[in-house]
Formats: C-alpha cells, sequence, structure tokens
C-alpha cells in the first residue's frame, strides 16, 4: 500500500479532488461481491466500481443491457459491506434513467438507501443532463461517462474507439465540460484517443478517470476480473493483465479432483 494510501482514512469525492490537484493519480477496479471488495478495498484502491459490467462477468450477458436495478442494489450492497476506506460508485443500470430524470432519481435514492453506496454514474453528456441536475438535488453525488458508453452499444453497433473524428471529439469535450459544470465529481472516459482524454483532464476541473484513454488523465480504472486474468475471453489493448488466476483457479479444481477421486482428500489430519 503507498504511503498516500495509508494517511486517506476515507476516500471521498473532496479527497479525490485534492488528488488532481496535486497531480497524484486515482486508482479505481471494479468489484460486484463481498470477497473481492474486500481484497480490492485492503489493497489500498481508491474507487471501487459496481459497475453494470456485472452483466457481462458475473451473469454472462453478451451486453450490459439485461442487468436490473434491483440486481445492481445486491451487488453494491455486498461490496459495502466489505469495504472500510474507498469511495463506492454504482452504475445507473439501462432503462433506469434514460429521457426520465423523475426515474433517475428515483433510481439514484433506491442504490443509496438500499445498498448504503455513496454516489452513481451516469453514461451520457448533454441528454443526462436534467437526470444529473435533479440527481444532485438530493445530495448524491454523480460521475459521469462519456466516450464509449456499452449502454449504447446497438446505438454504435460496435466497440471501436470513440472521437477519433473531429466532430464527435468537440461533442465530447463540450459534454464534459457540461457535466463538469452540472456538478459530477468526475468523469470516464472510455475508449477514446489519449491526446483527446489529456486535453479533457487539463481543462476540466474534475478527476478524469481513463479506461483506455491513455495516461494524460488523473486515473484508471479496469474491470477487476480482466486484469486477474479470471476472464481470458476479452483481451483489449488497452487491458494489462496482473495475474492469470485462470489458470491458477483452474489448475487448484484439477488437483482436487485428483485428490478426491484418489481418496487423498481428506486425510486423516483433515478428518475429525
Amino acid at each position: 500500500m503507498s504511503a498516500s494510501a495509508k494517511e486517506i482514512k476515507r476516500v471521498t469525492t473532496h479527497v479525490l479532488h485534492e488528488m488532481k490537484n496535486r497531480g497524484e493519480k486515482i486508482s479505481m477496479l471494479t468489484a460486484y461481491d463481498y470477497s473481492m471488495a474486500r481484497i480490492v478495498d485492503d489493497s489500498g484502491i481508491d474507487i471501487i466500481l459496481v459497475g453494470d459490467s456485472a452483466s457481462n462477468v458475473m451473469a454472462g450477458h453478451e451486453t450490459t443491457l439485461p442487468i436490473t436495478l434491483d440486481q445492481m442494489i445486491y451487488h453494491a450492497s455486498s461490496v459495502v459491506r466489505a469495504i472500510h476506506r474507498c469511495l463506492v460508485v454504482v452504475d445507473l443500470p439501462f432503462g433506469s434513467y434514460q429521457g426520465n430524470s423523475k426515474e433517475a432519481l428515483n433510481s439514484a435514492i433506491r442504490i443509496m438507501k438500499e445498498s448504503g453506496a455513496h454516489a452513481v454514474k451516469l453514461e451520457g453528456g448533454r441528454e443526462i443532463k436534467e437526470s444529473v441536475e435533479r440527481i444532485l438535488t438530493a445530495g448524491i453525488p454523480v460521475m459521469g461517462h462519456l466516450g464509449l458508453t456499452p449502454q449504447s452499444i446497438y446505438k454504435f453497433g460496435t466497440y471501436v474507439v470513440r472521437a477519433k473524428e473531429e466532430e464527435e471529439a468537440d461533442r465530447l469535450i463540450q459534454d464534459a465540460h457540461l457535466l463538469a459544470e452540472s456538478g459530477c465529481f468526475a468523469i470516464v472516459l472510455e475508449k477514446i484517443p489519449a491526446k483527446l482524454a489529456s486535453r479533457v483532464a487539463k481543462e476540466v476541473k474534475v478527476p478524469i478517470i481513463g479506461i483506455g484513454a491513455g495516461q494524460g488523465v488523473d486515473g484508471q480504472v479496469l474491470v477487476v476480473h480482466d486484469m486477474l486474468g479470471i476472464n481470458n475471453e476479452f483481451q483489449p489493448r488497452f487491458l494489462r493483465k496482473y495475474a492469470d488466476l485462470n489458470q491458477i483457479i483452474g489448475d487448484a479444481v484439477k488437483q482436487y479432483i485428483v485428490d478426491v477421486k484418489a481418496k487423498d482428500f481428506p486425510n486423516e489430519k483433515e478428518s475429525y
């Protein structure tokens, strides 16, 4: 654990702003259950995102769209019970906020009351401005998300890098300023050119967290199952694997099967 991690008793949105101002990078990973969240938090992570990526890595869906608000609350509750230090942000799932700011507020309130989380995250720019502002009236911190927005995958039709063309890049810059001015405490930028992400981080006062957005942002986020090598099917360019748990777990299970069938487990010391 870093020295700065030890000094912070509890990460808050204010702490994140201070980190940006002094040039300290922000670390963020996903988690969806108690056991993983406990390990990640004890390791000194700054933010845990209870992402709608649970739809993919926990439930096996092709996209993030099927996961429900009730399911997100279940995952978030499990994570919150595990943590002592980090900030817990929860994705508002598809269909719980788009096009209806009143429903967005109700969804955010349910997440905060029923899970105990600290903030919510919404995908989109100017089209969600009203929802962001309405949620903020209830005192609920909001994180934005621009660039590749997985909940809009059927609109994009592909997971390729976003904002490579000037028009889309200009719109993203405008939306980043708009979200910050509307009160978002931070913004995730997903899969956009590094030069553009760096510009946004320099221009916008709130912390900018990147995933596939280069080094010039204020922090980084990855899906924990991807960076630990549990999920071997997803290998984008921006992913660095820090372990190969797929192989380690598989080997352990195979050895367990061998030991059971050979009557080696349990042995005398493992019996009562």
